[in-house]
């Protein structure tokens, strides 16, 4: 296939012997325009993992599937976000990640079509299967753009802050959004994406070519990533429905492991593997896949369980449920601008661990709550877990970029979030078959918020092992 014009003059990129510095390449002639657009990326693909929450009951009410179906929207999504992080980072390092962002666009805002004319729940759940495979390469891509445009370590951070902004307002204000427009019809929570998809496209016309590195990758490594995670998180969320001895989840999780060790054992011997070793040794990175994984537990597995709470045993209906979620959302969306600098005040690593365990308090203290407690309550709490978002993702996704060097950025966000994704989509599947068993909701529910605090809390202690990083600039 011909290149176009302007990628075939960067395609002539050194050998993989040879270290590739993209920062030295990047012209850097509008770094704004490429924040913007991946603050808009990361926004639309966060937002949807959260803003179907509240509207599953309306979702059920019209296209029926039970809470099995309705974790399948969910998890439909993250799976595949989750499944595909590992080979969509090194696709973004071999392709440019300006190229591979842009199929990830197009990619998204044709999955969200097909979502919102879903005439069934299988057909919503094949939809987000494909909006979840697009995220995979929305993400990683979005990180690398970053690293590229910003080659100086502090506007890099100031960037990571704006750009993580657009996450949290997004995981914050979807349940707020996803309950006005499911006041209209909850069709409107996917079709809003093609708009923004066709903005998202004009606005990387003006972004810079990103260089490619054109480093072979195993046949087998993302075979076996995919069905490692797919049949992991199958087996969790329908253990809950039909339990751990049926056959069909005995089979996913005898799957999961099989694959799990083939991936690790072809990892080892390949040249060219999709997780190297040298990533894998740098402390930075498997702390902060640690501290991913338990934030995005707790943040996202919040919206699913109080979503079902107060709409199934509060009466709330979706756009009363989202006002609930506001005062969560203020906090992030007031704080976040600050978290770099309050990084470069009291350390990252102060930073991460303070609000990891702030996580944990909230998360506890809604469990805690009597059922019947004035709503305001919850929403105080629910609060408390949003003051955690500007102290952990920020910082960590800034010490991983600085600990990294820069041609393998897209690997490394590659691991980071496949970490978090795995966090999102197991915390809504063990959240869901511990709310399935016969004995009552509120019994799974305050276990789900109890579990998900104890990971915030182990995770805080594991921050306390993280480095300061040197910037690997031309690593």
């Amino acid at each position: 296939m011909t290149l176009p014009p302007v990628e075939r003059e960067r395609s002539d990129e050194p050998s993989p012997s040879r270290h590739l510095t993209p920062d030295s390449r990047q012209t850097e002639s509008n770094p704004n325009v490429a924040l913007a657009v991946t603050v808009l990326g990361f926004f639309v693909i966060t937002l949807d993992a959260v803003i179907v929450n509240v509207a599953l009951p309306s979702i059920e009410d019209q296209l029926g599937g039970g809470i099995s179906g309705m974790q399948w929207v969910i998890d439909g999504y993250t799976l595949m976000f989750a499944a595909l992080l590992l080979p969509a980072g090194v696709m973004t390092d071999r392709i440019g990640a300006r190229r591979a962002f842009t199929l990830g666009v197009v990619a998204f805002a044709a999955s969200s079509a097909a979502c919102g004319l879903a005439p069934n729940i299988a057909a919503l759940v094949a939809g987000r299967f494909v909006q979840g495979a697009a995220a995979a390469v929305l993400m990683p891509s979005s990180m690398a753009l970053i690293r590229q445009a910003f080659p100086n370590p502090q506007r890099r951070a100031w960037a990571i802050g704006i750009w993580a902004m657009g996450g949290a307002v997004a995981a914050s204000s979807g349940p707020i959004l996803g309950g006005a427009l499911t006041v209209v019809t909850w069709r409107l929570i996917f079709v809003i994406n093609v708009p923004v998809g066709i903005v998202a496209l004009l606005m990387l016309l003006k972004v810079d070519p990103s260089p490619r590195r054109n480093v072979p990758v195993g046949r087998f490594g993302p075979i076996l990533a995919v069905v490692a995670m797919g049949t992991l998180i199958f087996g969790t969320i329908e253990a809950g429905v039909v339990g751990l001895d049926d056959q069909r989840v005995v089979a996913a999780f005898t799957v999961a492991l099989a694959t799990t060790v083939g991936f690790v054992v072809t990892q080892r011997r390949s040249d060219n593997p999709m997780v190297p070793p040298d990533l894998v040794k740098i402390r930075n990175v498997s702390i902060t896949s640690i501290v991913g994984f338990a934030f995005v537990a707790g943040y996202f597995g919040l919206p699913f369980v109080m979503s079902l709470f107060l709409q199934q045993h509060r009466s709330l209906s979706p756009f009363q449920t989202g006002l609930v979620f506001l005062p969560m959302m203020l906090v992030g969306t007031v704080l976040i601008p600050f978290s770099a600098r309050a990084a470069e005040h009291v350390g990252a690593r102060r930073l991460i661990t303070g609000g990891l365990l702030v996580m944990a308090i909230g998360l506890g203290g809604i469990g805690l709550t009597p059922a019947s407690a004035p709503i305001w309550v919850f929403s105080a709490l629910m609060a408390i877990v949003g003051l955690a978002g500007p102290p952990v993702m920020p910082p960590a996704t800034a010490v991983l970029l600085n600990s990294v060097p820069g041609h393998q950025t897209g690997t490394a966000s590659g691991i980071f979030n496949t970490s978090r994704q795995i966090g999102g989509a197991l915390a809504i599947a063990v959240f869901g078959a511990l709310l399935a068993p016969g004995d009552g909701f509120l019994p799974g529910f305050r276990a789900s918020l109890f579990l998900a605090a104890a990971i915030a809390t182990l995770a805080a202690l594991a921050s306390r092992l993280l480095q300061p990083p040197a910037d690997p600039v031309h690593a």
